[in-house]
């Protein structure tokens, strides 16, 4: 037998963050416009293995997904048993723009998805200067709960497995098995109390349907991609920011859920390779 590897590359970052060490892991492939990955709540990179993987993309781009603190292969900082994790909008986008600068990134291009998606609109109001363009993925101003939290840190409920539970619903019907089943494993290895800490961002600290409208696109060019399935990120809240900010180009993927990059990697790469080279024809 012979082994097979990918052409991704793994490896540690030390950084401060909010006056305390972290060890942060970061993923990349591929040379080129550096291209920034941000996963959704309670998962991790691997969530961008398929763009990893596809020439089309690293030919021309350096793709790079960090786990978030308390995410995948980045642990809590220390004494991370004496408190409970909250992500914060503030803490969010400090923590991307920080990785930026550890990796000495030139105006990168940002990709984020649900969690990822609506800091990626932050990011855009707030540090347009910094990015090349930005894509947003299930990217929408606000979110209305639609189930309890508390589900997600009980000692007596399994967290990882009523994570996945809540999600798969979110998942595209089309979605090969392969990939759906992976998508959500990354859901059921997430910490506890992680996903209902990132949910504190995505329901109720990053709303941002009272400023989204600033975005000032000529500053920053904003794509929005949305799959068709999803109740979380409907394609009614993608249409309704996109067409609340001047210049903003939204796309309704058919037959795609919540997790596009992850779940159907390629009918996701169909939609996201014309937006890569608009951006790089500039």
């Amino acid at each position: 037998m012979s082994a097979r590897f990918e052409p991704i590359i793994g490896r540690y970052m030390h950084l401060d963050l909010f006056g305390r060490a972290h060890r942060i892991y970061v993923e990349e492939a591929g040379e080129g416009t550096p291209l920034v990955c941000l996963h959704t709540a309670g998962s991790d990179g691997r969530q961008y293995r398929g763009l990893m993987n596809d020439p089309r993309v690293t030919r021309n781009h350096r793709v790079i997904a960090f786990d978030m603190p308390w995410h995948g292969k980045s642990s809590p900082p220390e004494g991370w048993h004496d408190e409970e994790y909250q992500l914060t909008s503030a803490q969010y986008t400090t923590m991307i723009l920080a990785v930026i600068d550890a990796l000495e990134l030139d105006r990168p291009i940002a990709i984020g998805c649900s969690i990822g998606g609506r800091i990626a609109l932050h990011l855009a109001l707030e540090h347009p200067e910094r990015f090349r363009a930005i894509i947003g993925l299930q990217a929408g101003a606000h979110v209305d709960p639609y189930y309890d939290l508390n589900f997600l840190y009980r000692p007596d409920v399994h967290g990882g497995e009523v994570a996945a539970a809540i999600v798969s619903g979110l998942v595209g019907p089309d979605a090969p098995e392969r990939e759906k089943r992976e998508t959500l494993w990354h859901y059921m290895q997430s910490g506890p109390g992680v996903f209902k800490g990132d949910l504190y961002f995505y329901k109720i600290d990053g709303d941002i349907r009272a400023r989204v409208a600033e975005i000032d696109t000529r500053r920053c060019p904003l794509f929005l991609l949305s799959g068709e399935y999803d109740y979380s990120c409907t394609p009614e809240e993608t249409l309704t920011v996109a067409n609340s900010i001047a210049g903003a180009e939204a796309t309704i993927m058919k037959g795609l859920g919540h997790f596009p990059m992850s779940e159907n990697p390629g009918e996701f790469l169909k939609h996201l390779l014309p937006v890569l080279e608009k951006i790089d024809r500039g």
